[in-house]
């Protein structure tokens, strides 16, 4: 039986910045019908009669296609533009996938499956008690029905792990497992997960304009573009991409100079490894690594310390040698940055505490692999937006000249949600990428 005709229509439509999202226009007289249902199957709404389906799982298209139908078995006239009907109709599968047996259709379920716990995160039916802060795993439990879980994995792959019949027998055994990693409250936001929330965001409003702020505070902005303007600057470099083409090796003529940069890197893991070796075929000198979510200025910054031969230069930290260590931080005490001492770690932090740097004393003698300095941004040393690690005989000059950049650089950021609040959580050595095999040739494998 063919169902009635209603006043309603929907125009469904691709999102006009995020790459998978979909929007749905309602009107006609009885557009509220067609807007209960959707607001029920998770889309939100932005603006009168406009919705927003926005999912970590990137399957916007698929799930809209499902509402089409059901909404014309209502009896409602729907639109689907073509750029969305393309989409719906594309076949495409997760590279990488870590279950690779799986088909499409289960693929699909994982995700909805990781999907339906993200929803229930965000609209408070599961609360979150702590979570991993080296690994992606976290312990919560549903308000509902009293039910602790054990989580594993982040965005399209979080699973439940583990089940508990009470929080405090899930906390005890969270804490046995990560209790020196263990961290209060849910992880911070995937970039996944802020893409999406940035999605539901209201249509009409327009986006806010770049603002200047410290360089340490800046967009990520494009690193690749970044390496190909100092590689074109500098005749002395050559560079070559690895087979797979997710890596490019960055070599000076001496070969004794060399910048790995990992492409497509998440924001919080390693993005850049410089390494300085005294001969070609000696072990290394110093290193140092920086993650994906490094502001550009900083990068070039570095950058341009090594184009002037810095790299070569007398290292710090290694000896312990106090003149060093203040020649290298100078320039932040000088523009007023604070400086402590706690234990092992000496630290140097911005007046709005939201930068600093860090010189770990103990690591500076223990090992090589060690981070010896941190420089990083965001809420706290040890939940960073973004950080540097550098070995103990980093260079005096590369250090003074990221301090600098730090405390005199600018850039430009693109304001999104306000600033997450810091956290006080306790310290942790970093361990840098691991030294690679020495020779005259280029290397066959990451610096790291």
């Amino acid at each position: 039986m063919t169902p009635p005709s209603l006043d309603a229509h929907v125009r469904l439509d691709t999102h006009p910045t995020h790459p998978s999202a979909v929007i749905a226009t309602l009107t006609g007289t009885q557009a509220h019908i067609p807007h209960v249902g959707l607001e029920a199957a998770d889309w939100h709404v932005v603006a009168k009669n406009t919705l927003v389906l926005a999912r970590i799982d990137h399957e916007e298209p698929y799930w809209a296609g499902d509402a089409a139908r059901e909404l014309i078995a209502e009896g409602i006239a729907v639109e689907i533009t073509p750029r969305l009907r393309e989409a719906i109709d594309e076949e495409w599968t997760w590279a990488d996938y870590p279950m690779p047996w799986c088909t499409r259709t289960e693929i699909r379920e994982v995700s909805a499956e990781a999907q339906k716990i993200f929803d229930d995160i965000r609209h408070g039916h599961l609360l979150i008690h702590a979570h991993d802060g080296h690994t992606t795993v976290a312990v919560g439990t549903y308000l509902n029905t009293g039910k602790s879980v054990y989580l594993h994995g982040q965005d399209h792959l979080r699973q439940v792990a583990d089940t508990f019949d009470s929080p405090a027998q899930a906390l005890v055994s969270f804490e046995r497992v990560h209790g020196d990693t263990m961290r209060p409250g849910p992880a911070p936001m995937t970039d996944t997960e802020r893409a999406a929330a940035e999605a539901r965001t209201s249509l009409i409003t327009p986006p806010a304009e770049p603002e200047t702020v410290p360089a340490y505070a800046a967009d990520p902005g494009n690193h690749d573009d970044l390496l190909d303007e100092f590689l074109d600057a500098h005749g002395d470099w050559s560079k070559w991409r690895t087979w797979s083409d997710d890596t490019t090796h960055a070599i000076h003529e001496s070969q004794t100079l060399r910048i790995e940069r990992i492409h497509e890197a998440p924001a919080h893991e390693t993005a850049w490894v410089v390494a300085a070796y005294e001969t070609p075929v000696s072990d290394r000198m110093w290193h140092l690594a920086a993650t994906s979510a490094t502001p550009v200025p900083v990068l070039r910054e570095l950058l341009d310390r090594l184009a002037d031969g810095d790299g070569w230069d007398t290292a710090v930290g290694g000896d312990l040698d106090e003149k060093p260590i203040t020649a290298a931080t100078k320039p932040l005490v000088e523009a007023g940055w604070k400086y402590t001492v706690d234990g092992r770690w000496i630290r140097w932090t911005s007046p709005s505490e939201d930068a600093g740097v860090q010189f770990d004393a103990l690591a500076a003698t223990m090992s090589e692999s060690l981070a010896t300095w941190t420089i990083w941004a965001g809420p706290s040393v040890d939940q960073p937006t973004w950080a540097l690690h550098a070995s103990p005989h980093t260079p005096a000059p590369v250090i003074a000249g990221l301090a600098t950049e730090l405390a005199h650089g600018t850039g430009t950021r693109r304001p999104l949600h306000p600033r997450a609040p810091r956290q006080q959580l306790p310290q942790r050595t970093t361990t840098l990428p691991a030294a690679v095999p020495t020779g005259p040739r280029l290397p066959a494998g990451r610096l790291r």
